[in-house]
């Protein structure tokens, strides 16, 4: 994907955050994850509307970010917004998806459909008890769509479809905090990890798939 100046400076910038971020994370150091977090997703956004990025696209990684700011709070309210912030982000992620399916004659595999739905029903059914009372039913949802957006990416071809995996991995391993299961040491480390690659993994191959087609094909 060709860039301009603008573009280079943003993709740079938002590769920074994410190093100040992880750093954060790893060294325990709280108020630099405060610092950084909150710039990711609008410096990755910036970074897609240079390369003039559908609006769904854009809104897809603004309620991300949405969904961030919420998180930083560790209160339940706080997590059920988050949610929705994420839902309403991979609904837009699906108009998307479905968009490519129309005019770039998009396929999916019904085995990889087939998996997604056993690693579905599974994590559900296997967090359900552990789950505060309040949650379960948000979350099931909430996993339902995920598992759909994270199935329809394969569409867009490989580089999507591993970005719709890395976000149904990186919000599983919160679920799984969530329900007090035993983690990862610095869990919020991996979450993030495979948090921005998704968004990342996803937003390119969403572009690389428009250019492959024509932009006419993206564009609301």
């Amino acid at each position: 994907m060709g860039t301009g100046r603008a573009g280079r400076v943003l993709l740079g910038a938002f590769a920074v955050a994410c190093a100040v971020d992880f750093g954060a994370l790893l060294a325990g150091w709280h108020p630099g994850h405060l610092v950084a977090k909150p710039l990711l997703m609008p410096l990755l956004a910036g970074y897609v509307l240079t390369l003039r990025a559908p609006r769904l696209l854009v809104a897809a990684l603004l309620f991300g970010w949405g969904g961030d700011l919420a998180l930083l709070f560790d209160a339940e309210p706080a997590f059920l917004v988050g949610m929705g912030s994420f839902a309403a982000g991979h609904v837009c992620y699906l108009m998307l998806f479905g968009k490519h399916s129309l005019f770039g004659r998009a396929r999916t595999s019904p085995a990889l459909g087939g998996a997604y739905a056993v690693a579905l029903v599974g994590t559900v059914a296997l967090l359900w008890g552990d789950l505060p009372a309040g949650l379960r039913i948000p979350v099931a949802g909430y996993s339902l769509l995920l598992a759909s957006m994270a199935y329809r990416s394969s569409a867009l071809g490989r580089v999507a479809g591993a970005g719709g995996a890395l976000f149904l991995l990186s919000d599983t391993l919160i679920a799984t905090g969530v329900a007090e299961w035993p983690q990862l040491p610095r869990p919020d480390f991996w979450i993030m990890a495979t948090y921005l690659a998704a968004q990342y993994l996803l937003a390119a191959g969403a572009l690389r798939r428009g250019q492959a087609y024509g932009r006419e094909v993206l564009q609301d």
